[in-house]
């Protein structure tokens, strides 16, 4: 017998604020987390817009010699991991933190550090490289940090796959819970790649939006006029718990995890499979994990970055999966709000799933304006809907073919 997995904490930093309140009350009314970046000098930049990271104050969650050896990707996963731990009145100490284990994904890492240490070496040489210049830098060091700073010494490790790595944290921690090798996770995903040498890469492979005159309409999933995605920052990390312990301890459980599925498109380095047969095989194999039906999935928050190929592909492998119910079932793009958080992105979309069942809420895709003919579903344009919700699919989609689900329910008892 597999172990039931439940939720029990959520931690959030993102564009659209800190701390899952302020978080949930802005993606219910439609606040997008998009302006103009601040973080570095865009003037020599194609694109000068971002979803950035406004009210986040190191300060907060970490000493000052810590803040200082932490990029700013690993300060994100720390401060989301407090809050979680905090949200679900979870101690570690001896008696636990073996059974206690970290999974905090991230696509790129310490990019800042390591464009600034790179400056610091073609400008000052080899010898004023910081001594922890690596150790800032490699995206494993959210998860070690985490670990560090809450005492945990349950498994422990990073996934790194693009913009599902997140999801795939989640997924890989609900397996360990499963399996009886822990009895609860601190898991999800951070990213801070607002960076200059982020922005030129993304924008030389034509992935961001341009749309500089209108940030706040920029990110538009969906919409015939989108024109790529919105860099974002932030994290999003839940506590995965096994249900025995959390009753045991009389914790509040927000929902439970009841399925994980995984595909690799084996396609191309950074466009999906165009017939959406990867995503498609995603999301059945998250269903069959869980034990439903297709019909009984209430809503589905979408990947949906903004960008031409991918909304198409998600909305073709979604009719795939649903067939007829599959303009019946609702679904909605938060990144129109938080703009696209790479790595964290699958972390900050579970919570919003997880708060959607707890309220019976669904958030909008804002900014839905001209119907696309290849975007022909139900996207939940521009305001939040009333729903009872029982099943809540996220999906997440990976530069490298790699897509990941997962299926919430709405806890009974």
């Amino acid at each position: 017998m597999k172990h039931r997995v439940v939720v029990t904490g959520l931690g959030v930093v993102s564009p659209i604020g800190t701390g899952i309140s302020k978080f949930w009350q802005s993606l219910t009314t439609g606040v997008s987390g998009v302006d103009y970046v601040t973080a570095f000098d865009t003037s020599k930049f194609e694109v000068k817009i971002g979803a950035e990271v406004k009210d986040f104050d190191p300060g907060q969650y970490l000493d000052r010699k810590e803040i200082k050896r932490m990029d700013r990707a690993s300060q994100f996963a720390v401060a989301a991991s407090k809050m979680a731990l905090a949200d679900a009145k979870l101690s570690i100490d001896s008696n636990n933190a073996d059974q206690i284990g970290v999974i905090i994904g991230s696509g790129i890492g310490g990019i800042k550090t390591l464009e600034e240490q790179a400056r610091t070496f073609v400008e000052k040489g080899p010898s004023r490289v910081s001594p922890f210049f690596i150790p800032m830098m490699i995206p494993d060091m959210s998860s070690g940090c985490v670990s560090i700073v809450t005492g945990a010494k349950g498994p422990n490790h990073t996934v790194v796959t693009a913009c599902a790595s997140a999801t795939h944290s989640i997924g890989d921690s609900f397996r360990i819970i499963q399996n009886g090798e822990a009895e609860v996770m601190i898991t999800g995903g951070t990213e801070a790649a607002i960076t200059g040498l982020a922005y030129a890469g993304f924008t030389s492979a034509g992935a961001l939006s341009k749309n500089n005159d209108n940030p706040k309409e920029a990110s538009r999933p969906f919409d015939r006029n989108r024109d790529g995605f919105i860099m974002g920052e932030g994290a999003g990390v839940i506590i995965l718990e096994e249900l025995e312990i959390a009753l045991k301890r009389g914790a509040s459980i927000y929902a439970e995890l009841v399925g994980f599925g995984e595909t690799g498109d084996a396609y191309h380095m950074t466009s999906p499979d165009p017939e959406g047969n990867g995503a498609a095989r995603a999301m059945i194999r998250v269903i069959q994990d869980a034990g439903i039906e297709r019909e009984q999935v209430s809503y589905i928050n979408a990947h949906g970055t903004s960008t031409s190929v991918n909304d198409r592909i998600e909305t073709l492998a979604i009719k795939k999966v649903f067939a007829d119910y599959a303009r019946k079932v609702a679904i909605s793009s938060t990144k129109s709000m938080t703009g696209h958080l790479l790595g964290a992105a699958g972390g900050v979309e579970a919570i919003a799933s997880v708060l959607a069942i707890n309220h019976s809420l669904i958030p909008p895709t804002i900014n839905y304006q001209t119907a696309d003919p290849d975007c022909d579903l139900d996207y939940v344009p521009n305001q939040a809907r009333q729903a009872e919700l029982e099943y809540v699919l996220s999906d997440s989609l990976g530069f490298g073919g790699h897509n990941a689900c997962l299926l919430f329910r709405k806890y009974h008892g």
